[in-house]
């Protein structure tokens, strides 16, 4: 297993569905995670004190609002001069919204640019000077499989999901000799909130039953026919902090059960 005993990550997005796993694997390969999200304040302690329990590191949670650019720099800013310094970036944060593009109201698009795409730049902006001190870091983009591909009435989602991949590719090879590594995780459909939310909305906007729409769209193209796990992410992403993933930078990895294979 690798160790992050001694360093520290900061996973966007994380009180809840993937980015909770991610943050869980983190903490339990021994580094210290910062927490962020929305969610309900004493349930997030709740989750934040269970995790620190359960690990060698320090957990912390920062509110800070991923459709603000100073509030992400002062995430990432509050992490290094708790800690040091932030070793691990996972940029994490996202919403989502099915809808017809001659109906997606103007407001929901900023939006799912923001958080799914414009987050990631500001956090790896503001994190990357402190890993070149080091020499030493890694960011970590959940992008999608839909980062690689599209699929109808996903319009803001898929545009900024590939906006995060392109993005990747380009800081990778801007630190590609400072110690750093840039990737992208790229998951087919976890069974988290955010994508049981978005069931209704499809089976609507399908005219298709609810089971229909888990069956026949968003397994469809997954020729496991299984969902992706949180824990199968994490594992993705410890390997990517690992030593054996040194050379490995700029690569939008799939953990799709073959979806982008076909």
């Amino acid at each position: 297993m690798t160790d992050l005993s001694g360093k520290t990550a900061v996973v966007t997005g994380s009180t809840s569905g993937i980015g909770l796993g991610l943050a869980k694997g983190i903490a339990a390969a021994g580094a210290n995670v910062v927490l962020n999200g929305f969610g309900d304040q004493d349930d997030i302690e709740t989750t934040r004190k269970d995790i620190d329990d359960r690990s060698q590191g320090t957990v912390l949670y920062n509110g800070a609002d991923m459709t603000k650019p100073g509030e992400i720099e002062a995430l990432i800013a509050g992490s290094a001069d708790r800690f040091g310094a932030v070793d691990i970036v996972v940029n994490n944060a996202g919403i989502q919204l099915v809808s017809p593009v001659e109906d997606f109201p103007k407001d929901r698009w900023d939006m799912i640019i923001d958080i799914n795409m414009n987050s990631a730049f500001h956090t790896a902006r503001a994190a990357v000077p402190g890993m070149k001190a080091k020499g030493w870091g890694r960011v970590i983009n959940i992008a999608s499989a839909h980062g690689l591909v599209a699929s109808p009435f996903k319009s803001a989602y898929v545009t900024a999901k590939h906006g995060v991949v392109g993005m990747t590719k380009t800081i990778a090879l801007e630190v590609a000799e400072d110690g750093i590594t840039c990737n992208a995780i790229c998951p087919g459909y976890v069974l988290t909130p955010l994508v049981e939310k978005q069931i209704p909305d499809t089976a609507q906007a399908r005219g298709m039953t609810e089971e229909e729409v888990k069956r026949d769209v968003l397994l469809a193209a997954q020729w496991t026919k299984k969902f992706v796990t949180v824990e199968q992410l994490a594992g993705t992403a410890l390997f990517l902090c690992s030593d054996a993933a040194e050379n490995i930078t700029g690569v939008a990895l799939p953990v799709d059960g073959g979806w982008t294979a076909a």
